[in-house]
């Protein structure tokens, strides 16, 4: 494909010139203008330049029905599980997508975080939220426009108005607008719920699916230079809030204490006092804690962590939905667990590239 796009590009680059002096009459090869507007650019889907998938969600009542979020290529959606796909976010100035969430109380609200939430160089920022109501016909702003890198929206499930988001925030400066914002109007206005300073933003948040005013977030820590990545601090924190993200308590109890960098947290949807972290120390150590008393204390399960250009790129953990103790690590290789993170093994991956960074299950199987 490499060789036939360099071939196109350099007979337009060459004929085009010849074709322009010679206006509607052939030129000297017969090719005329007309020939050259036979050929029309064609959208294949969500594939080469759209780099990362950064996040997928599936519709809960058609799961046949995807939404993908590319981490520099837009938002892509189908609904005939992959076979055929449409952009519906190419109007839209940001390019680059960080997460995408369906209300689970409204198959076709649609919220959507812009900037890619990993720390490489090549990253994309965004210009804040987007929400749609008639499933990605038409999205509008409703406001965080100085996030530049958003991680994760959620939803609450009981109240459609009340949405989570996780704010990481600017990469190559400070500021902005980073940490943890709450909205119970539908995205009208915007409260500050967990905040620290102004390099250090939330990265990832989990309802417990049993009580959603209990609210686990991690915070990270960081600062991108064009010489190298500082990527941790004594501000990367586990919280827990009880009341809805009106207070908030750190959890330390089995924790390392020195600085962290990138984490992830997952609540089991199947038993809600189990919680799982994965954690990102110095020298790219690290590892998995597990939890089984809502966060109150925690047990190193092994010294598993995100691999590649570093747990920075990756390091998100997800719970399966139909078997407790088994959880999924995106990572250079999918990593899998079933027993809670003592032990892991790799996803076979024959038929695809390497490179996870979203897992999502269907819903019915």
């Amino acid at each position: 494909m490499h060789r036939v796009c360099s071939a196109l590009a350099l007979f337009l680059l060459v004929s085009l010139p010849a074709l322009s002096r010679a206006g509607d009459s052939e030129s000297k090869s017969g090719i005329t203008t007309d020939d050259i507007g036979a050929l029309k650019l064609r959208s294949i889907g969500p594939a080469l330049m759209s780099g990362r998938i950064a996040d997928l969600a599936i519709d809960p009542a058609k799961p046949n029905t995807w939404y993908v979020a590319a981490g520099s290529g837009n938002v892509w959606k189908t609904e005939n599980a992959g076979t055929t796909w449409k952009p519906i976010f190419d109007q839209y100035p940001s390019y680059s997508i960080g997460c995408i969430t369906i209300d689970p109380n409204n198959r076709h609200t649609i919220w959507i975080g812009t900037g890619e939430n990993v720390s490489g160089r090549h990253v994309g920022f965004g210009d804040g939220v987007y929400v749609s109501h008639d499933g990605g016909k038409s999205f509008k702003n409703v406001g965080l426009k100085q996030s530049e890198h958003i991680s994760k929206i959620v939803v609450d499930p009981r109240r459609s108005n009340v949405v989570y988001v996780a704010s990481q925030g600017p990469l190559w400066s400070s500021g902005g607008e980073r940490g943890l914002y709450k909205t119970v109007d539908g995205g009208k206005s915007w409260e500050l719920i967990l905040g620290k300073g102004e390099w250090t933003g939330v990265t990832d948040l989990s309802l417990d699916p049993d009580n959603p005013e209990v609210i686990y977030a991690v915070t990270h820590q960081r600062h991108r230079t064009v010489w190298g990545l500082i990527d941790g601090g004594p501000e990367s924190g586990a919280y827990k809030s009880t009341d809805g993200g009106a207070t908030w308590q750190e959890l330390t109890s089995g924790l390392p204490a020195e600085d962290k960098g990138k984490m992830s947290i997952a609540v089991s949807p199947l038993k809600s006092d189990i919680v799982y972290l994965t954690i990102e120390l110095a020298g790219r150590k690290g590892g998995v804690w597990r939890s089984e008393d809502a966060g109150a204390s925690w047990t190193k399960m092994s010294d598993y962590v995100g691999g590649g250009t570093g747990p920075h790129y990756y390091q998100e953990i997800y719970c399966d939905p139909h078997r407790l103790d088994v959880i999924y690590h995106a990572n250079v290789q999918l990593g899998r667990s079933s027993d809670g993170g003592a032990t892991w093994e790799n996803v076979s991956s024959d038929h695809k590239h390497v490179d996870n960074h979203a897992v999502v299950f269907h819903p019915e199987d």
